[in-house]
């Protein structure tokens, strides 16, 4: 049996000789958590590299992304179908899984995409919320499993890690485990540059369990793990490394941290290390040691399988796994909306259809920035998910944004869970890059950002979005909706449940008045727009409205058609779903764009810029293309000109009228 640094080696190996070949890539950090990664996952890590996604398996997160040569050469000397040798080593290539930085969807065994420093830890925290979740569900026999992180110093420096370690320590969530690889090396070089601060100090005043070894012995790692395991409290554990590892030049200084070593150094570290052998070739006792190490979780995983069939759950199980949610809620609570319609805000219609959608969908966990009573995200009977109940459905995040949608990225991408959270829209900011990370990975996660618009009112223009909706649907692979009134609300839910991937609802806090009154054979909303009243007259205009501002297109359009000026008016909840309709479909509800006899006109109160895509260049568009301002939200739409009585006269001079 070859060993533990013989092990650690090949890692070495293969990280080296990668990014030397695509001379690009960052060799230092797998050098350096060689010995270490090799004690996790030969000793402790419970995974089986024949069936990935075996629901119980331990998850692995490499927050500091970029190492991403680590995790490639563990899954491919542990036995995964891929990496092959061929792809790692093509590492950095358009036709190779083993991309810059990891991402989830290229390769089994890679649990979240990395990259963005901090997210693979916060994104954990959300998988083991998942974990003691779903295990008190289901108890021990089918949930019992661990995740683990390997950090870098960059990750405990950016602000989400404060988020994610208060939140952690907060739920005492001691089935994570984090491997601070401590080597003191940014790229700008010693970490004392920017950093004095007593990181394990702040951990364990966070209520975290804290342990330093010697990151560069296997056996010390190791020992170090097993008092992480036996502790209650999630853990940090220090591994001091040195960067670079084997490399004699340059080990241990920013070199070794973002570029290829040289050939010169490739061919000194070789000899260094003790390892002669050619650019991606693994000895054959090298490779058995790995592989059989790999397999160890084999016989866990069977007897998991077994317990699963003897549990009298295994249907309900696997289908929470599978994500498989029915939608019998919605025709019922679309029918008593449209026999009593309501005037309300949609965050409040939001809260209504989560009442229903709570109650028949046992997989929703909900949270909240701290903005519980303004977003509306808890339902009557939600408890909540805390150290002492683990059962519980909602979340009380604090003010941590960003820290709360990595979370909830990390318990969608762990299964069984539907994570949905607020704040308000303004601060989709804070969240944004884990909202992007969640459209990259196409997790199921549902932001419900309330306060839309300038109608939240006297907060003013540090609450008022004005960009927001338009910068949000520019992120690939996102769902954004704004409905204009409970029907449009329950429906977005609805799309949004029914989505593999994320979806953002942008509601109101003011009241509206309800604009679908009549019953539909199918989910309006999901077709992103469609005709909520049709022309009576020859049709002259097209009125485009989102959310709050349908009902003012809705008044527009009576005083056209009294007018003898055909309109239509058309409420668009989702330009990105409408985009994705088939051309019949568009051509239908936006016909003509080149005809000049039918005016487009939309009316959003945000910026206008992207609506010019619907009106065409010769169309009109009515928004707020500046910050807003502190009054009552009946004033500012006054302010802004975005009432019937402002509009109607500039539509009917465009038309000549």
């Amino acid at each position: 049996m070859p060993t533990q640094r013989r092990l650690a080696n090949a890692i070495r190996a293969l990280a080296m000789d990668a990014v030397e070949a695509a001379n690009s890539g960052h060799p230092g950090m797998p050098m350096g958590m060689a010995d270490a990664a090799t004690a996790l996952f030969t000793r402790h890590l419970k995974h089986d590299p024949k069936a990935p996604d075996w629901p119980d398996r331990d998850r692995f997160v490499l927050s500091a992304g970029h190492g991403s040569m680590l995790i490639y050469a563990l899954l491919h000397l542990t036995g995964y179908a891929r990496p092959t040798i061929d792809d790692i080593r093509n590492f950095r290539q358009l036709t190779s899984p083993c991309a810059g930085h990891p991402e989830n969807f290229m390769l089994d065994g890679v649990e979240t995409t990395t990259g963005p420093l901090g997210q693979g830890l916060a994104t954990a925290v959300g998988m083991a919320i998942a974990e003691r979740h779903l295990n008190s569900v289901y108890g021990d026999e089918l949930v019992d499993h661990r995740t683990w992180v390997i950090a870098g110093d960059g990750c405990l420096m950016e602000g989400i890690n404060h988020e994610a370690a208060g939140l952690a320590g907060h739920l005492r969530l001691g089935r994570l485990i984090v491997l601070w690889d401590d080597n003191r090396i940014t790229i700008d070089g010693s970490t004392d540059l920017s950093r004095n601060e007593d990181v394990m100090a702040r951990h364990a005043a966070m209520h975290w369990h804290t342990v330093e070894c010697d990151g560069m012995d296997s056996a010390k790692v190791s020992k170090a793990i097993e008092e992480a395991i036996a502790d209650p409290r999630p853990s940090l554990i220090r591994c001091k490394t040195i960067i670079g590892y084997g490399a004699p030049t340059k080990q241990g200084t920013s070199a070794t941290h973002g570029a290829a070593l040289g050939a010169d150094e490739v061919a000194l570290a070789r000899k260094e290390l003790g390892w002669p052998d050619e650019p991606f070739v693994i000895p054959d006792d090298v490779i058995k040691g790995w592989r059989d190490a790999g397999g160890r979780g084999a016989k866990e995983r069977a007897e998991w399988y077994r317990r699963l069939d003897a549990s009298g759950k295994k249907d309900d199980f696997l289908a929470r796994i599978d994500g498989k949610l029915g939608d019998e809620w919605l025709k019922p609570y679309l029918d008593s909306l449209l026999a009593n319609p309501p005037k309300v805000a949609t965050r409040k219609a939001s809260e209504m259809a989560l009442e229903a959608i709570n109650a028949a969908i046992p997989a929703t966990i909900g949270g909240s920035a701290d903005l519980t009573g303004s977003n509306n995200t808890k339902t009557k009977a939600m408890q909540p998910l805390d150290a002492s109940n683990y059962g519980g459905r909602y979340i009380y995040y604090g003010i941590r944004e960003f820290g709360m949608a990595a979370a909830m990225n990390g318990m969608a991408l762990h299964g069984g869970v539907v994570p949905y959270g607020g704040t308000f829209l303004v601060f989709s900011d804070y969240c944004r890059n884990a909202i992007r990370l969640s459209a990259l990975q196409n997790a199921r996660v549902i932001y419900v950002m309330t306060h839309d618009s300038i109608g939240l009112g006297e907060d003013g223009p540090t609450h008022q979005p004005i960009e927001h909706l338009q910068s949000l649907r520019l992120i690939p692979n996102l769902a954004v909706y704004r409905p204009a009134d409970a029907v449009e609300t329950a429906e977005c839910w609805a799309a949004a449940l029914a989505s593999e991937g994320p979806s953002l609802l942008a509601l109101s806090r003011q009241n509206l008045a309800p604009v679908r009154l009549d019953a539909a054979s199918e989910n309006l909303s999901a077709r992103g727009a469609y005709r909520l009243k049709a022309a009576s007259a020859a049709r002259k205009v097209i009125l485009m409205a989102t959310g709050s501002e349908v009902e003012i297109a809705a008044e527009i359009a009576s005083r056209l058609e009294a007018q003898g000026i055909g309109t239509d008016l058309v409420s668009m909840p989702s330009t990105g779903r409408f985009d994705e309709q088939d051309a019949a479909y568009r051509e239908d509800i936006l016909p003509d764009v080149s005809n000049k006899q039918i005016l487009r006109v939309s009316i959003e109160a945000g910026t206008t810029i992207g609506w010019e895509r619907y009106t065409g260049l010769h169309g009109l568009r009515f928004g707020v293309d500046r910050y807003g301002a502190s009054a009552p939200a009946p004033d500012l739409y006054t302010h802004f000109g975005l009432t019937a009585d402002a509009i109607t006269p500039k539509i009917l001079e465009k038309l000549g009228l």
